[in-house]
């Protein structure tokens, strides 16, 4: 994988190009300050794949977010994982408003975990998208009265498999994860598709994205 990261600290910027390339699986073709040299060096290189911090200069606000939808704009093949600091899922929101394809949102304690960071660049240089599952967590214990109301419409157990799906974990790893059988599994992923309105008629892959971002709507105003 032709990977380039943006980081405008130069320890996690070098830390992460170190661990990726320690991987055997990465290449990192370039590794930038700021979201304007990372969009120049997507231009120059196309790689496969960027990881870019949420914040930047010169704001420190959403950097990340807006080089993101830059880049899926106008390098569509190309994955991306955010990294932030912060389970916010705001942020998240901000990330996917425009669409999921090719888009990871990751907190940046994933970096010290090698394989689920390299699991995330395979996702999104397929075209899939992650919400880091302590995200999701952090929404399932919010006790905002928009979330409640989507919330009560989940048994308890379609919660956890919601929370493993966000992980981007597949059907056969959350049977394992929550002792259950696959078929149970589908039975409650298809039972939290119907509670949350997600036509039958989209993609697997889109509607599991899309229970997650039912939740990060209802903590949105106006969305």
């Amino acid at each position: 994988m032709d990977v380039v990261i943006a980081d405008d600290h130069y320890l996690v910027r070098e830390g992460t190009r170190q661990l990726l390339e320690a991987s055997g699986e990465v290449r990192v073709s370039a590794a930038v300050a700021d979201a304007e040299e990372l969009l120049a060096a997507v231009d120059a290189l196309d790689p496969d794949a960027v990881v870019v911090d949420i914040r930047m200069p010169p704001t420190h606000q959403l950097e990340g977010v807006l080089a993101a939808r830059a880049i899926r704009a106008t390098h569509p093949k190309v994955g991306v994982v955010v990294l932030s600091q912060h389970a916010n899922s705001m942020y998240a929101f901000e990330l996917f408003r425009d669409g999921t394809d090719g888009l990871a949102y990751l907190l940046k304690d994933r970096v010290g975990d090698l394989q689920q960071l390299l699991e995330a660049l395979r996702r999104v240089i397929a075209g899939g998208s992650i919400i880091d599952p302590f995200v999701v967590q952090s929404l399932l214990n919010r006790q905002t009265s928009a979330a409640d109301q989507l919330l009560e419409q989940l048994s308890a157990r379609e919660r956890e498999v919601l929370a493993s799906m966000a992980a981007g974990a597949s059907n056969a790893a959350i049977a394992r994860e929550l002792y259950l059988s696959p078929s149970a599994v589908a039975k409650h992923i298809n039972a939290i598709f119907a509670k949350l309105g997600l036509s039958p008629a989209a993609e697997e892959t889109h509607r599991r994205v899309a229970a997650v971002l039912a939740f990060l709507r209802a903590e949105v105003p106006g969305q």
